[in-house]
């Protein structure tokens, strides 16, 4: 039990959960669930065990923070050992999802989405491990069971050997286009400039096509989305219902979505929005998770520990209240980004990025750290830069800021620049720095109140 969460704020709170369905809701994490609603309640409450599934097309090197809400969901059922299904696009990212976009996405070489598809099933094989051992972590007397099963699956390879004349002619006649054409996200893109190609029209099609599969082939029977994900999971329902409309003794059918991450002033996040936080630690490292959940506003805490970690409601109802008598502690923002950064790049990360954050934004003289120790924590946190010792002032800042050498002049003039943990400013080049660093082996840079850069000079 980590010694930052009470033990009697984590035991006490389950024990009078309301069935996982209804829990997931109170935490924010459902915002619609396709019906009938009440065979999956009474199913989860009755104890049966269900397979569900989420997808994500390879349109980028890495899932971020709004493709974690629906997983997070995943997550929820996983740790009560509950089957989950990854799905990776490689045949639909090759086709492009039009739902919550205005235009055509960008067409991809296949070798780049080749290298998202394998990039994209580490981060899941990733997120449910580390998962796990959260949730072992936080709940050692209730993780006796076990998980269920993680399968990953890339819908490439059954659609490879499907034909197209075959597809029609076995499948054609249970795909009705009034219910196509009726879906908002094929709505709205008719009624742009820009129109609608076919290749994203049919899109939903193709998404329901993978519901069935894995429906017929694995008897999952439940699909989980972010909320723009709606009308595909609905389609992919409603075709499966039409195949199997013979079949008496057929699963009943289920999808959940998931809101979409935004903040409690409307913010969005994402690769649409230009602000997404990314899980690839070659992108973003733990320390770049925790200070963005530290940064979160007091209004936004709450929602975001529900949302994005295991611990009990009651747990965060009453963490939140202790953190609003004294909202300059902070108490919550730290909470919820140790709780983050575990749950996403393992346990331990989240206490060694706090460390991380209080040497750089506190006193690092009151940390009695030696340049050895330092090196390691920072390496360690995934932040550590490295610098040949012939390298002048605006060489260092041109390669760690990866600015121009005139941009990185302009910092120094404007007085932005300061060195070492006295915070030295600096205006003016050199390459004299013996001086700011510490036992001759590292230099921490500042660039304004945000930026700290810690430096190994070799």
């Amino acid at each position: 039990m980590l010694r930052h969460v009470p033990r009697r704020l984590l035991t006490g709170s389950r024990k009078s959960s309301p069935g996982l369905l209804e829990e997931l809701k109170q935490r924010g994490l459902i915002s619609q669930v396709a019906q009938p609603e009440q065979w999956l309640h009474e199913k989860l409450l009755q104890g049966h065990k269900i397979k569900l599934y989420c997808g994500a097309d390879p349109t980028a090197k890495s899932l971020h923070l709004g493709n974690v809400v629906p997983l997070m969901i995943l997550l929820n059922f996983y740790v009560k050992g509950h089957d989950v299904f990854a799905l990776v696009g490689g045949a639909t990212g090759r086709v492009g999802d039009p739902s919550g976009r205005t235009t055509e996405r960008q067409a991809m070489s296949d070798v780049s989405r080749l290298k998202n598809v394998d990039r994209i099933q580490q981060q899941f094989t990733r997120f449910f491990e580390n998962g796990w051992k959260y949730y072992e972590s936080r709940f050692p007397e209730m993780s006796a069971q076990g998980p269920g099963k993680l399968v990953k699956v890339d819908n490439y390879h059954w659609w490879k050997d499907i034909k197209l004349l075959d597809f029609l002619a076995q499948y054609g006649r249970y795909i009705r286009i009034q219910s196509m054409f009726s879906r908002s996200s094929i709505a709205t893109r008719l009624e742009g400039k820009d129109g609608l190609g076919f290749n994203e029209f049919s899109y939903q099609v193709l998404q329901a096509y993978d519901f069935y599969h894995l429906h017929k082939n694995y008897s999952v029977s439940l699909q989980v989305g972010g909320n723009d994900q709606w009308g595909n999971i609905t389609a992919g329902i409603d075709f499966i219902d039409r195949m199997e409309s013979n079949d008496s003794e057929k699963l009943p059918l289920g999808g959940i979505t998931a809101p979409l991450l935004s903040t409690s002033t409307g913010e969005k996040f994402g690769k649409s929005a230009g602000n997404a936080v990314f899980l690839d630690p070659q992108i973003n490292s733990a320390y770049d998770i925790f200070q963005f959940f530290y940064n979160t506003k007091d209004a936004d805490v709450s929602r975001f520990l529900k949302i994005f970690t295991l611990l009990p409601s009651g747990t965060i109802d009453a963490i939140v209240q202790d953190h609003m008598t004294q909202p300059h502690q902070r108490k919550g923002q730290r909470l919820l980004a140790i709780e983050v950064t575990d749950l996403l790049f393992g346990v331990g990360s989240g206490e060694r990025s706090s460390k991380v954050s209080e040497i750089l934004f506190g006193n690092l003289s009151e940390a009695n750290m030696s340049a050895d120790e330092l090196i390691e924590l920072f390496n360690e946190a995934g932040i550590l830069q490295k610098v040949p010792r012939d390298k002048s002032l605006v060489d260092i800042i041109t390669q760690v800021t990866h600015c121009s050498k005139s941009e990185a002049k302009r910092k120094l003039v404007q007085g932005s620049v300061l060195l070492h943990s006295s915070r030295h400013k600096v205006t003016e080049n050199t390459d004299q720095l013996s001086q700011f660093l510490i036992e001759d082996k590292v230099l921490i840079l500042r660039l304004g109140k945000q930026k700290c850069h810690v430096i190994e000079i070799l």
